[in-house]
This record gives structure tokens, C-alpha cells and sequence, in this order.
């Protein structure tokens, strides 16, 4: 299991991330695709693990890789999408203005990569089925992105 990390979140990328987790349990309409997708084991899974990282962020305890993964995607997705996610009703559900949003989105962003990047295939963005079956099958691995 990876370790946890202490990243060091300014107070509005904290709030953010907890923002964006949160509208998981209002506007945002998930399915369980897309909870996977997103790094949980369901949609019940990112309304309780959710809550987990939200209340972690907030304390400003350390999360492991795959926490800091889930919660800057959601966040991500909440933003950014309207089929799934806030989308255009962002501003509304949160108070947050998108060129705010979008600023320290971009700020967290750069602070996360080299931790969550790593993740992609490896249980971020893929069914953790099908990525067992890969590795007992004798594939590798996708590759870690190099930044």
C-alpha cells in the first residue's frame, strides 16, 4: 500500500478539492463507471470514502496516492462536465467563479502530477479486474508518464 503524503494545499486549493468532492452528493450524477473510473470501488464508495478525504483535507492529515488521485478527479470532473458533473451549474452549487475555479484547479494540479500520475492504469481510470487479469496474464503494466 502506498504511503501517505502531506502535500502542502494553500486554503482555497483545500477547499476546492473538498468542493469538488462534495458535489458528488448533489448535482454531479455519477454512475458506477465513472466512480471506478474515478478511483473508488462504487458510487456508495465515493459518497463515504468521499466524505473520508473531505474531512482528511480539511484537518490537513496526510492521503495516500490514490486519495490525492481521487480527490483531484473529482473535483476534475464536478468542474469540467456537464453530462456527469456540475458542468455549467458550477458556479451556482458551489459560489465558486470558473476563471477562481479554474486558477487554483491549475494550482492543485501542478502540485498533484508526479503523485497521481503514476496511478493511471494502475487503478485510476481502469476496472482493477481487468488490470489484475493483465498482470496475471504476463503483460506489463502501462507506463508511468515521465514528468
Amino acid at each position: 500500500m502506498p504511503t501517505a503524503e502531506q502535500l502542502t494545499l494553500n486554503d482555497e486549493e483545500s477547499l476546492l478539492l473538498q468542493q469538488g468532492l462534495m458535489e458528488w452528493c448533489g448535482p454531479a450524477r455519477c454512475t458506477e463507471e465513472f466512480a471506478v473510473a474515478m478511483g473508488f470501488d462504487s458510487i456508495q464508495d465515493l459518497s463515504r470514502r468521499g466524505m473520508s478525504i473531505r474531512g482528511a483535507l480539511a484537518g490537513r492529515e496526510a492521503l495516500d496516492p490514490m486519495d490525492w488521485a481521487r480527490a483531484l478527479l473529482a473535483t476534475e470532473l464536478a468542474f469540467a462536465s456537464d453530462v456527469v458533473g456540475s458542468g455549467y451549474e458550477w458556479s451556482t452549487t458551489t459560489g465558486w467563479a470558473d476563471d477562481t475555479t479554474v486558477r487554483v484547479l491549475r494550482s492543485v494540479q501542478l502540485k498533484l502530477i508526479r503523485t497521481v500520475a503514476p496511478l493511471v492504469g494502475r487503478g485510476l481510470g481502469t476496472r482493477q479486474v481487468r488490470h489484475a487479469e493483465v498482470l496475471r496474464a504476463g503483460g506489463a503494466p502501462p507506463p508511468s508518464p515521465a514528468w
